[in-house]
């Protein structure tokens, strides 16, 4: 897999809202209650059921929003004592919750540092330039219909499930994919673990190509989501969504600088005829 560390392709604007996604994703990250301590596995059991009762309040669930309701019986975030010992008390929900609402709420959740931060670097490599061809409030809309598209894609394909869906990758699969429709030539310098991590300038459809592909090979073996899982299925529809949507701005688009003499980062030889 390789790690996308910046591309050569600067943007005409300041990408505000890309900006503040990030920040956003940043401080609900901070404020999530039960998180810290936990995502470096030396959380209580009180911190632990107090971030369970917290994703499953605001996380998208496939079985809710398929059903168009919620469960009734959800974490609270107390703990209490069973005949297997102390856990998490499950009850009714002591609050109302829209499934619609949910998806959009899930956006941004994050379970760990390395799935926020993860997250955060793609979307600052490649959403600015999306941002700065499609103008600011367009560029939101976009965001918000790719991530709708693959939380509703991913609950179609598991709607019998209960467990919680965060994360921002569905709508920044979007900006991926809106990326490799209006830019497939623009360099972007990777980092390929090869013994050490090697820097290469590659093509962004290469870049973007292999992700998708991966993606989509992971997504046909099962998909399965929760603590140390991936999502591929909502990856893959939030890429194809953005594709599809970024389709009538090819046209006029103007391509990416593409310095001369380079081939793939590194100074191509010259050849002499004669």
């Amino acid at each position: 897999m390789v790690i996308p560390v910046h591309d050569v392709n600067p943007a005409r604007r300041t990408p505000w809202v890309t900006y503040a996604l990030i920040a956003a994703n940043v401080i609900v990250f901070l404020s999530t209650p039960g998180l810290t301590g936990s995502v470096a596995g030396g959380g209580d059991l009180a911190q632990l059921c107090r971030l369970h009762a917290f994703l499953d309040h605001y996380a998208l669930v496939p079985r809710e929003l398929i059903h168009h309701r919620m469960s009734q019986s959800v974490p609270t975030g107390d703990v209490g004592v069973g005949p297997a010992g102390p856990g998490c008390i499950v009850g009714p929900p002591p609050y109302g919750k829209s499934p619609v609402l949910s998806v959009f709420t899930a956006m941004f959740l994050h379970g760990s540092w390395l799935h926020l931060l993860g997250n955060m670097l793609f979307l600052l490599i490649f959403g600015n330039n999306v941002e700065d061809r499609m103008g600011h409030i367009r560029y939101v809309l976009f965001y918000v219909v790719c991530g709708y598209a693959a939380g509703y894609g991913f609950a179609l394909l598991n709607d019998a499930s209960g467990d919680p869906l965060i994360g921002a990758s569905g709508a920044i699969a979007g900006v991926l994919g809106a990326y490799l429709v209006l830019y497939p030539k623009a360099r972007v310098w990777v980092l390929v673990p090869f013994l050490v991590f090697l820097p290469l300038r590659l093509p962004a459809w290469l870049v973007l190509g292999f992700w998708f592909v991966l993606q989509a090979v992971y997504s046909s073996g099962g998909v399965v989501f929760g603590a140390g899982t991936v999502a591929y299925a909502a990856h893959v529809v939030g890429f194809v969504t953005g594709m599809l949507l970024a389709l009538p701005l090819k046209p006029g688009t103007p391509p990416p600088p593409e310095p001369p003499g380079l081939l793939f980062g590194r100074q191509a030889r010259p050849r002499y005829t004669g």
